[in-house]
């Protein structure tokens, strides 16, 4: 009881679904279970990967065979550079024979072959071209020096790719795993969303207190009574029956 001679009461609403859906949502509940303790869903039975084709196979181990013995062109593209580099490369003294002759035969012309000065015509006919070579040698020997990575470049582009593939056959047995570990509680979730009706309700109840006071009931009653008995006298002297029907009305409100 409460203060005043207040009372609390509790209605219960109850929900449920209509009675012509029950036979569908109890179809559905059981489609659920069976779905829940069935070994669905399952991974993909084969492999997620895709391997190399034959002839990717037949081609890495080509490089890789290529690589493991050396390619001859390395080696002898250094040695060139160097010789252009110190000069002695015995092609290029071949290559300067034309300007040589050209030079000495302008000293004969003169009648100074085979002096000083035939010698000195050569060298300063040779010279630039000597110089352009060693140069060029200068240029080169960064690009000749990296070439000769290249069979371990290719090697490890081999590697790499072999790599890569081991790795992407880790992956897909990481997700395979994963997805094993998560079957569980996936299908508890999914079992439970299917069974509420996907947002949580076949049917449920709601308690709502609902607080009345019968003391403020009875004066309401009693007021709105002597209203009314005073319209019906015509707005005279207000019967003490009217005003007591009123206060008992008002307690039962």
């Amino acid at each position: 009881m409460g203060k005043g001679g207040g009372s609390q009461r509790t209605i219960t609403q109850t929900t449920a679904p209509s009675a012509f859906a029950e036979p569908f949502l109890q179809y559905g509940m059981q489609e659920a279970k069976d779905l829940y303790q069935s070994a669905r869903p399952q991974y993909y039975p084969k492999s997620t990967v895709v391997g190399f084709s034959p002839e990717t196979q037949m081609a890495l181990s080509g490089y890789r065979s290529a690589a493991a013995a050396g390619s001859p062109m390395i080696p002898a593209v250094q040695q060139a550079v160097m010789q252009n580099l110190t000069g002695t490369n015995p092609l290029f003294k071949q290559a300067l024979q034309p300007t040589i002759q050209q030079a000495m035969q302008g000293a004969q012309s003169t009648g100074r072959y085979g002096s000083g000065y035939a010698q000195k015509a050569v060298a300063e006919a040779v010279a630039p071209l000597m110089y352009q070579a060693q140069q060029a040698a200068i240029q080169q020997a960064p690009a000749a020096r990296q070439f000769g990575f290249a069979d371990l470049q290719t090697m490890a582009e081999v590697g790499a790719a072999r790599e890569a593939q081991e790795q992407a056959e880790l992956a897909a047995d990481i997700e395979r795993f994963q997805f094993e570990e998560a079957r569980p509680a996936q299908k508890l979730a999914d079992y439970l969303t299917m069974v509420q009706g996907g947002s949580g309700a076949l049917g449920g109840r709601t308690m709502t207190p609902q607080y009345r006071n019968p003391a403020l009931g009875f004066l309401s009653g009693g007021m709105a009574g002597a209203q009314a008995g005073s319209m019906m006298s015509g707005g005279g002297a207000v019967d003490p029956m009217y005003a007591i029907l009123g206060g008992l009305l008002g307690g039962f409100a």
